[in-house]
This record gives C-alpha cells, structure tokens and sequence, in this order.
C-alpha cells in the first residue's frame, strides 16, 4: 500500500478511530487464550500416548501460545489495556509462557519500529536480509551461512526454538532493560518446567518441547512474512520514507478468518506498524473498514509460501529477490599475473 501525503493523512485519521481500549474485550480475550492454552496442554500430556489426539492438540496450544505472544507485543506497546499499569502486569504474566521476557521483548520490538525499512540499521530487525549487492560481494562461507539462515526448513524449526527457547534466557541488550528482571524471568520458566516435569516427567517436557517448537514455527512463519515478500520497501536515510516503510513494507496477510484468530489479527502488520496504538481486538475491523476506501494489497497463500524464495534485496529494482542463479562476471577469478 503506497500512498501520497493525503491519503496518508486520511488513512492516520481512519485509524484512530478504532485506538479505543476496552478492558472488557482486553480481558476476555486473554482469559480465553490462556484457557484454551492450558486446556490443550493438559489434554495433550493426559493422551501422550495417543498420537492422532495429541497432534491437533499441540497444534491448537501451539497458536494458543502465539497469540499469548501476541497479545504481550500488544501491552508491550500499551494497546491492549486501558491504562499502562494493566498492560506491564499482563505483560510480565503472559512472559512466562511466551519464554520471552516481557522489557526486553518491548524495548527491541520498539526500536524495531522506529527503525523500520532503515537498510543503515538492519540489525533491529527480526529476520536479516542481505543486499543483492553484498551478497555478489560475499565471500563462500558468508554466503552458505546465509543460504543456511534463510533456508525456511533450517529458519523456521531451528530459529523459531532458538529464539524462544535458548535465545530468551539472555535476550539482545539485556543489560539495558536490566539482568535482574531477566533473571526473575527466567527463574519463572525454570519454575513452569519444573511444574511440569513434577506432573508428567520427561515425557512431559518433551511434549512441552514440540509445542513449543510448533509455536515458534508459527510465530517465525509470521514474522518473516510481515516484511519479507516481493514488493516490501527498504530505503538508506535521508531517502527514506517512514510512513512509506509502514504501510508498503509491511504485509497485510489474508491468510483466512481462523488464522487470524489464532494469531491475534497480526497478520494485519501494515496497520499495526502505521498506528501501534489500535489494539489487536480491533485490527481486522479496521483492515476491513480500510478497504472500502483505500486500495490495501494482501497476499494470499500461494504468495505467501512463495515469497519463502526470496533472499535478498535488490536496490536497484526495490524487489526482494531470489539468490541469483550464477556468479556475476566481476567476481570471476582474475589470471596471476
């Protein structure tokens, strides 16, 4: 969704209309994630032993567990409940389950947005993107440890655990949102472990294990799509167009009303990075009333999967692309003289 300075302006007054925060739906809608979260656990290690039970159910708690993600990124911006008080302790109460310590997740999510699209700062990103540029310039093993890490059966199993389960107990500047709380965090999850070893035993952490690996699976699968698809925009300062980089380089996935709800309406991502005060129990409604007067390009399944293809940004064409098919011929080896 590109726009001119008008449309933007109607869009940002659109937008705030659906910023209201309602404690009745804030709380109703965690209440009922953590219910059906704990319930499929509980089913799930009550039928360990019976596989066609236990699949739908790890994958029911496992969108359970994204949408807990989900509604924490919405506190994390103070959208979700009424006051800044509710959403910090709904925050840190959702963090044991998520894995993710709730400053630390707030912090890095915001700089995430502030520097959005900016290729000068592209380690506030959640998913590195070289330049097709630096990637004819890499050499063999930056480039294997790239195709490796963009390979979506390496990125979505692997970084989705290591992420949230190794990553998390030690997150990207935790000395500057404070060890103490990342430790109190972590203490939490030990304590949550531990609650579950002492009812089910290994086997119970086990199957706690592939939920949690179906989760962050889910929860990558997302996050990737949000910027990583053709037509996305990035830009070097001063060139760059912040409002720009909200709303055409980040995706509006339909992906089906199900997934939506199972995801918390994320996949709204445009609209959350051009207004993060809507909250997410009002996104899809305001995606939809959007479209009626404004021109909203989604992508759907077959583009979404397709866009796992894409490696590497193409400056001079504004395209994300796949990795090229050969070496181009300015890298060819030079004769000794």
């Amino acid at each position: 969704m590109s726009t001119d300075a008008t449309q933007s302006g109607f869009i940002r007054d659109f937008t705030n209309r659906y910023i209201e925060k309602d404690n009745r739906l804030a709380s109703s809608s965690l209440i009922l994630t953590f219910a059906v979260y704990f319930t499929t656990l509980f089913l799930a290690l009550e039928a360990m032993w019976t596989w066609w039970a236990v699949a739908p159910l790890v994958i029911l708690n496992a969108f359970a567990a994204v949408r807990l993600y989900v509604i924490q990124h919405d506190c994390g911006h103070w959208s979700h409940f009424e006051t800044r008080a509710q959403n910090d302790l709904a925050g840190y109460a959702i963090s044991t389950f998520t894995l993710t310590p709730y400053r630390a997740m707030q912090r890095n999510h915001n700089v995430h947005h502030a520097f959005l699209g900016d290729l000068d700062h592209r380690e506030t990103t959640e998913v590195h993107t070289m330049t097709l540029a630096e990637w004819e310039r890499a050499g063999f093993w930056q480039r294997l440890a790239y195709r490796l890490y963009r390979n979506p059966l390496v990125m979505l199993p692997i970084g989705g655990f290591w992420t949230f389960v190794i990553r998390y107990r030690w997150p990207k500047n935790a000395e500057k949102i404070g060890i103490r709380g990342v430790m109190l965090h972590n203490a939490a999850v030990l304590l949550w472990w531990a609650l579950l070893y002492a009812g089910w035993g290994w086997n119970g952490l086990a199957l706690y294990a592939l939920t949690a690996l179906t989760s962050g699976c889910i929860g990558v699968f997302l996050v990737y799509l949000q910027h990583n698809f053709e037509d996305t925009y990035w830009d070097h300062k001063p060139d760059l167009d912040y409002e720009r980089a909200t709303l055409q380089g980040s995706s509006a996935l339909d992906l089906g009303h199900w997934w939506d709800i199972g995801t918390g309406n994320i996949a709204y991502h445009d609209i959350h990075h051009f207004n993060p005060r809507i909250p997410l129990y009002r996104l899809r409604r305001c995606h939809n009333a959007l479209r009626e007067h404004v021109a909203i390009r989604t992508i759907e399944w077959p583009e979404a999967l397709r866009a796992f293809t894409l490696k590497l940004w193409d400056e001079e064409n504004e395209r994300l692309v796949p990795f090229p098919k050969r070496r181009p011929a300015s890298r060819a080896a030079v004769p000794a003289e």
